[in-house]
């Protein structure tokens, strides 16, 4: 039995390298610089490889590509870049920087930094939810909130404390 329709490739692999690389970065530049704070708890790159390699791996599988070959240089491609951004990030802080946004302070000193609002697509109400789940009933208990890189919302309160959430007793953790 000829196997070549299952692990050959009509396609050749350096054009889905090429394919691959293009669109991780067109994705990852528009989930970096446009996306930030919908991403949510996991970093951009890792939402970036999660849906490219699902996808990937689905026109693999469903005979998308002409082969399981094809979908398998394309998915190694993707994690590939991942794996090297990744370790470029480690060792190399200006790389790190470009990859992973640095925090935007949205609150500080108790004061609405409303031009940080503006650029991110916040509105007060929003702001204002955060704030309540952080235990804020004030902006002069905030000493800064900012939305960190991976589009959380982080406070620290004017006494220092870290904001959270409040328990049933009044502690953290509760509303």
């Amino acid at each position: 039995m000829d196997w070549s329709w299952l692990i050959g490739f009509e396609v050749s692999p350096w054009e889905l390298i090429a394919r691959g690389t293009l669109m991780y970065w067109f994705l990852f530049l528009v989930f970096r610089f446009l996306l930030r704070r919908d991403v949510g708890g996991l970093g951009v790159a890792d939402v970036l490889l999660v849906v490219l390699v699902a996808d990937a791996s689905q026109n693999a599988m469903t005979a998308g590509y002409h082969s399981v070959g094809e979908g398998t240089v394309l998915v190694s491609t993707l994690i590939g870049w991942n794996y090297l951004l990744d370790l470029l990030a480690f060792h190399f802080p200006m790389i790190e920087r470009f990859v992973e946004a640095r925090p935007l302070p949205l609150v500080r000193r108790g004061r609405v930094i409303r031009k940080n609002l503006r650029a991110e697509y916040i509105t007060m109400d929003e702001l204002w939810s955060h704030l309540r789940q952080n235990g804020i009933e004030s902006l002069d208990q905030v000493k800064s909130a900012c939305l960190e890189g991976d589009g959380q919302l982080s406070v620290v309160r004017s006494d220092g404390s870290v904001g959270g959430p409040k328990t049933k007793n009044g502690g953290p953790g509760s509303s």
